[in-house]
């Protein structure tokens, strides 16, 4: 699943990256390395222009709240638990059926938080000496360092309780596909090398679902409005090659959505002692 990530870059930066041709200043979002659910994020999306003369999609950056809410729920109570759609059964949900089919976005990442119960911990629940095992967070990267395209659906909502003009009358939400995880071993053990504590090897050890990255040979046919019909778009839901990713261990610092800052980011030579004892 996708519950918390890392998202820092520069509007400017993701501009170039993904040939954003449109993107409001007023819409600057500053970075986060804890982004959870209903926060805002950036998403790379198509759509025409409002009150432009060329009716064409446009490509645009674009801030979105993080917890999807269908353009017909009566309210939008729902929306921390749609943060995530699975990629096996997205184009029959009807909660995200018709944004499958014409309102599809990439959600730009450094990467995304997963956490695991590590054996020392398990061994201690088994016994009885714990009730509830401490978990330890990873973090999970591109192993080239490059920006992560987590494949997105978004919608508009309107709250029947404003009158149209106001400011928040319309909610532009969106979710992150999910898929089964990479059962291959990382691409490579991190900084920490041989010296590692023994963890997980595989995305799948960690936890067995994913966002689904989407490669960049993919992106303009996903994000094309033009393309409707699934047996179109089921085929860009192919999980991305193995190797391209890799994980390690981080402070439990994370697990406190009010802790934001790039020290988050920081890679641990092993986990830490208080979720092993």
């Amino acid at each position: 699943m996708c519950g918390r990530y890392a998202a820092s870059r520069r509007p400017e930066d993701l501009a170039g990256l993904f040939g954003v041709e449109k993107w409001e200043p007023e819409e600057t979002l500053a970075p986060d390395w804890n982004v959870a659910p209903t926060k805002s994020v950036y998403a790379v999306l198509e759509r025409p222009v409002k009150d432009a003369a060329d009716p064409r999609p446009v490509r645009q950056l674009r801030a979105l709240r993080w917890g999807l809410v269908p353009s017909w729920a009566k309210t939008p109570e729902g929306a921390a638990r749609m943060i995530n759609a699975r990629a096996e059964t997205v184009h029959e949900k009807p909660s995200y059926r018709r944004a499958f089919g014409a309102r599809r976005c990439l959600l730009p990442a450094d990467g995304y938080y997963e956490w695991v119960t590590g054996e020392r911990e398990r061994e201690l629940e088994g016994k009885g000496r714990r009730k509830r095992a401490r978990k330890q967070p990873y973090f999970v990267t591109p192993a080239d360092g490059s920006v992560m395209a987590m494949a997105g659906l978004f919608e508009f909502w309107r709250d029947p309780t404003l009158p149209p003009d106001h400011p928040q009358a319309w909610w532009a939400t969106c979710s992150v596909i999910t898929t089964e995880a990479d059962t291959e071993p990382f691409a490579e053990t991190g900084e920490a090398g041989e010296s590692q504590e023994p963890g997980p090897r595989s995305l799948a050890e960690i936890h067995p679902r994913m966002p689904l990255v989407l490669p960049p040979e993919r992106w303009a046919t996903w994000l094309d409005p033009a393309r409707t019909e699934p047996e179109e778009l089921l085929p860009l839901l192919a999980p991305p090659p193995a190797g391209l990713l890799r994980a390690y261990p981080v402070s439990t610092a994370v697990s406190d959505v009010r802790n934001n800052g790039p020290e988050l980011l920081k890679e641990l030579p092993a986990p830490e002692e208080s979720t092993l004892f």
